[in-house]
């Protein structure tokens, strides 16, 4: 059983009424992985705007493993410190991480938040020193249109987090890079300029399986999906 745990911020919980990338991805898997897999984590709630909180159960489709570690307002200053004991409790094999945009923006700036990055491997190392990961850089949302210090800030953590990648790469334990998503639009692949809509959603679950495919051979290439 191939235990994968998805990490991330607003953009992989999700909220109420959304299937989330997570199933889009877990939908691709089922019919190319060709062998038994689950997510894991240590929560499975989307967020509800309504009530500000991680409390909703409302998903699109509710009929996949929905557990992951993520959360609304969370990056990898919060996640660094969680992630050993989720790793160990939950004993994942491959972590799908998309994290960075929300430390940016209210956190820690570019070399700080590479700093947690480094971090968060360390400790997911000494909870399963074998453990896969792959990192998905930040997507440059809205405000980088019109702010450019930010849009500078993303663009130089972006390179960093590839430095990270490759510095810390080890045969034991390797972690990949996801390729941006492919002709990601803010315009037509959120809803708000930010969160991913059905399309966005999509894209986001492609960059993860062909980093996947084409490193491990993990699934197959990915088949286009807008709804």
């Amino acid at each position: 059983m191939l235990r994968f745990m998805p990490v991330g911020d607003s953009m992989t919980i999700g909220s109420a009424g959304e299937h989330t990338w997570r199933y889009r991805l877990w939908q691709h898997l089922r019919d190319t992985h060709g062998g038994p897999f689950t997510f894991v984590g240590p929560r499975e709630e989307l967020y509800d705007k309504s009530a500000e909180a991680p409390t909703s159960y409302a998903y699109a489709d509710p009929d996949f493993p929905r557990r992951h570690l993520a959360g609304w307002g969370e990056g990898w200053l919060h996640m660094a410190p969680l992630i050993g004991g989720a790793v160990r409790a939950h004993r994942a094999d491959v972590l799908l991480v998309s994290l960075g945009l929300i430390d940016l923006g209210f956190y820690t700036d570019a070399e700080q938040t590479a700093e947690n990055v480094r971090a968060f491997v360390t400790g997911a190392r000494e909870a399963a020193p074998r453990i896969r990961m792959v990192l998905l850089p930040v997507i440059p949302n809205i405000r980088a249109e019109a702010d450019e210090s930010f849009a500078a800030q993303v663009d130089l953590f972006n390179v960093l987090l590839a430095k990270a990648a490759a510095d810390l790469d080890e045969p034991r334990s390797p972690i990949l890079l996801a390729s941006p998503p492919e002709s990601y639009d803010i315009h037509t692949d959120t809803y708000d300029g930010t969160h991913p809509n059905a399309r966005g959603e999509h894209r986001i679950a492609e960059a993860f399986a062909e980093a996947m495919w084409g490193a491990w051979g993990i699934g197959q290439t990915y088949a286009a999906g807008t709804s």
